[in-house]
């Protein structure tokens, strides 16, 4: 009897060893996950996911069809399993929601890869001491640009009042007519100001960003009394602060609304964001680049924003807005002076 050709086997010669790996076909098709359950991630350690489920706390893991999806701080996500909450559970998060904003930086503004700090969020909060350690407006004017870009509010808080006056610092932003409170310390290390925080942060979701030694998570433990950020001081010599917060994290605050620790931030690179998107937040004075010459920076003589100021068409504000807008313009090219 002649050897059978290939040619001659069919699907009923091919036995399957049940339970042997590759023994079911594979599929491109994913879970639709209709049972998932919606819920907020507010802390992310070492690959486990903290996140609110009605009011309760579910620790989750990321799920493989995820892939190399990015999760943070103030997603929305989609979970399975068990998500009760209780101790030693573990949910799986299967999706993450669209964001609707989305706060990012890079290490500098010619790096590629962006960091993003939080999702979701509403409003930034720059937190900068007005002495020890001393004020840093270039990072200050970076951030703002960030958040402006990604559509987000701001609020500057100036900490350590009781070390420095601030009227010279909120004269220099006086232009951006930016929301502030200053925040102070009484001899027996309470902090002045807080009431003025609490209404500006109650009922939003907003984002803490500072450098180190800034006092953010003094702030926070003050907002929040039950959160026990760590604390940290300034080095005398270098006057930098060390870092006390790893990672970001979500709190609630007891008057309504969250509030975003992150980790203190010595850069703050723009590489994201493209130049011509900031002056469209300038409504009063976008109309006036329409004079501009090719490839115009906004900062030149040649700059046709400075006749449309001049005619009054941008308002009696017009000077100073324009000021304001070459500042930012500038800190995005990392010219501005610090």
């Amino acid at each position: 009897m002649s050897p059978r050709s290939h040619l001659d086997y069919d699907e009923s010669d091919v036995r399957v060893r049940p339970g042997r790996r590759g023994s079911r076909p594979r599929t491109k098709d994913r879970p639709a996950h209709e049972d998932a359950v919606l819920g907020t991630v507010v802390g992310v350690d070492r690959g486990r996911y903290t996140t609110m489920i009605s009011g309760r706390r579910v620790i989750a893991m990321r799920a493989r069809e995820l892939g190399r999806k990015g999760i943070v701080v103030g997603d929305d996500v989609a979970l399975v399993g068990d998500t009760s909450g209780g101790v030693g559970t573990l949910a799986r998060i299967v999706r993450v929601e669209p964001r609707r904003t989305l706060l990012r930086r890079t290490a500098d503004d010619v790096d590629p890869v962006e960091r993003v700090i939080v999702a979701n969020a509403q409003q930034l909060v720059v937190v900068s001491a007005l002495a020890n350690p001393e004020p840093r407006p270039r990072l200050i004017d970076r951030a703002l640009v960030a958040a402006y870009d990604a559509g987000m509010q701001t609020l500057l808080v100036l900490t350590k009042a009781d070390l420095a006056d601030p009227a010279d610092f909120l004269a220099t932003y006086a232009p951006l007519d930016l929301a502030y409170a200053v925040i102070g310390q009484d001899p027996d290390g309470s902090l002045t100001g807080l009431e003025a925080v609490h209404d500006l942060l109650s009922g939003t979701v907003s984002v803490l960003v500072g450098h180190s030694g800034v006092g953010k998570s003094t702030l926070v433990n003050a907002l929040v009394p039950d959160a026990e950020r760590a604390t940290g001081h300034v080095n005398d010599v270098t006057g930098r602060g060390r870092h006390t917060s790893t990672s970001a994290v979500a709190l609630a605050l007891p008057s309504g609304g969250w509030v975003i620790d992150t980790p203190g931030v010595r850069s703050f690179g723009l590489a994201h964001v493209d130049p011509a998107r900031i002056v469209s937040h300038f409504p009063d004075l976008e109309p006036g680049t329409q004079d501009c010459p090719r490839g115009c920076t906004h900062d030149e003589p040649e700059c046709g924003l400075d006749a449309w100021v001049e005619s009054g068409r941008a308002g009696p504000s017009g000077p100073a807005r324009l000021d304001s807008l070459r500042r930012l313009l500038r800190a995005r090219s990392g010219v501005a002076s610090t």
